[in-house]
């Protein structure tokens, strides 16, 4: 019996090595998941079926192989007729100039790893609330004349997201192109069904890359987590907020649900358009979207013109440069005075890790804002460790006690700041679709900062002292945790 055991543990191990060596990763995942094979005979291999395939070349392609060059000299083309971003930033922004001064380090990142030029001229209004920032959206929605692109992580079949059905159907039918991209998994329990009334009406609505969920095709990770509306090429959100009830704080287990959204006018919206257009393309070969359509990038408005900079940066598992997880560390490297993030989320690599514990060490007011309570238990032990470490080295972290945080925000000093849908963790770094707005805009960062102080009214800091008196079943937990962090 013992020599029929350890010949099946032998024989898992060596499928678990060529299962997990045959492709490549990070090498701290390859570790996690030889882990959970071996530690796990069969049941890991389930989980690794679900959890660690990787993406298949074929989609890979399908959102590779656009060809992009005709839409990115589309933009270039309307830029430039309205002073664009390869012109001087105007010398009447003082606090503009000031601003992208500091951060031109990291606009130059993102021209050279995400090709995203500095997008100027932009209005940036910020919504913290649910309610305030769905009304807004369901206003612009309704004055749509000509195109509604819309892609989410979670859209759900609930009251709110009903509410935006029905503005979209109407919008369809009055001749609107209404195109909707939302992902199986965060949209779970939404079915095609529901948008078929949009089907009807001349709309369209599909699963991000044609992932479905079914058994053969079912996979946690590579996940389209983007929040992203873009009306009539004028009009453009992006942040963190998804579509459902509980976003407005309906859902009896989180309470009031803090986030926080952004909505632009201005260039800005250009970039958040082509890549919705690019990501609707990939998901629907057959429904192409034009790519130079005067109605999906119309020239720019003086009326929405404003005074901010800013870049749209995108990251996924596409590509190996990591976009947003470079701009966070860059970001962290120019902090002079202070750093504070907010992240439902802290599982950060060593890389990112390093960035925040030298910066603390460095004198830089290092502050991190994690929710009190858990949506993923396993995960939030996993938060729980690393803001345990990093409070060692002088990190500041905070458990805000009034509901859910599920805002993803870091601001720098007075002048940089970032906005999205990325959290600090290996699954937004490396295996989700995201996409982040970095602002070079003092009044939005300051903005973003008072948010944050406000935000500190409702929270408690957890110290050191906090950490080490924390009873030994929770430490083991998150010790646990911390172990598979690459793959959680």
């Amino acid at each position: 019996m013992l020599i029929t055991l350890a010949t099946i543990y032998v024989i898992n191990t060596v499928v678990a090595l060529i299962t997990v060596l045959r492709e490549p990763r990070d090498i701290s995942a390859t570790w996690a998941w030889i882990l959970v094979l071996t530690l796990i005979p069969v049941v890991g291999f389930i989980i690794y079926s679900f959890a660690g395939r990787k993406l298949s070349h074929r989609r890979l392609f399908a959102y590779q192989d656009q060809d992009t060059t005709a839409m990115r000299q589309h933009i270039a083309d309307l830029m430039t007729q309205t002073e664009s971003l390869n012109r001087d930033i105007d010398p009447h922004q003082n606090e503009s100039v000031a601003s992208v001064r500091q951060g031109r380090s990291l606009v130059t990142l993102f021209q050279n790893i995400n090709q995203t030029a500095l997008a100027t001229k932009n209005h940036v209004k910020i919504f913290t609330a649910g309610q305030d920032l769905f009304e807004q959206m369901k206003a612009d929605l309704r004055a749509a004349q000509e195109s509604i692109n819309i892609e989410f992580y979670t859209f759900y079949a609930d009251e709110l997201g009903s509410e935006i059905l029905d503005i979209l159907v109407d919008r369809a039918k009055a001749g609107v192109a209404v195109h909707v991209i939302y992902d199986a998994l965060g949209s779970f329990g939404t079915t095609k069904k529901f948008f078929k009334p949009l089907e009807e009406a001349g709309g369209h609505a599909g699963p991000f890359l044609k992932r479905r969920l079914t058994l053969i095709d079912f996979q946690l990770n590579f996940r389209d987590h983007r929040k992203m509306v873009v009306i009539d090429g004028e009009v453009g959100y992006v942040g963190g907020f998804n579509i459902g009830d509980q976003y407005l704080g309906r859902d009896k287990k989180f309470g009031h649900w803090r986030d926080t959204h952004l909505r632009l006018t201005g260039s800005a919206v250009y970039f958040l358009q082509a890549h919705l257009i690019l990501d609707w393309n990939a998901s629907a070969p057959k429904n192409q979207i034009p790519v130079t359509e005067p109605c999906y990038f119309p020239k720019l408005k003086a009326e929405n013109q404003g005074h901010s900079n800013l870049q749209i940066v995108t990251s996924g598992p596409e590509s190996d440069d990591e976009q947003i997880k470079m701009g966070y560390i860059r970001l962290i490297q120019l902090a002079k005075e202070r750093c504070w993030i907010q992240t439902p989320y802290l599982i950060p690599d060593d890389s990112t890790f390093d960035a925040l514990r030298i910066a603390a060490n460095s004198g830089v007011d290092v502050r991190i804002m994690v929710p009190c309570m858990p949506d993923h238990p396993f995960v939030y032990r996993a938060t729980q460790y690393y803001a345990s470490q990093l409070a060692k080295y002088g990190v500041k972290v905070y458990y805000y006690d009034n509901g859910f945080l599920h805002a993803k925000t870091v601001v720098v000093d007075n002048h940089l700041a970032s906005v999205g849908s990325a959290n600090f963790d290996f699954r937004s770094f490396k295996l989700n679709f995201e996409v982040n707005a970095f602002l070079y805009d003092s009044k939005l960062a300051q903005e973003l900062s008072r948010d944050f102080e406000n935000d500190l009214k409702s929270a408690t800091e957890q110290t050191v002292v906090d950490f080490a008196n924390q009873g030994r079943w929770l430490t083991f937990k998150q010790y646990i945790a911390r172990l598979l962090a690459p793959i959680l």
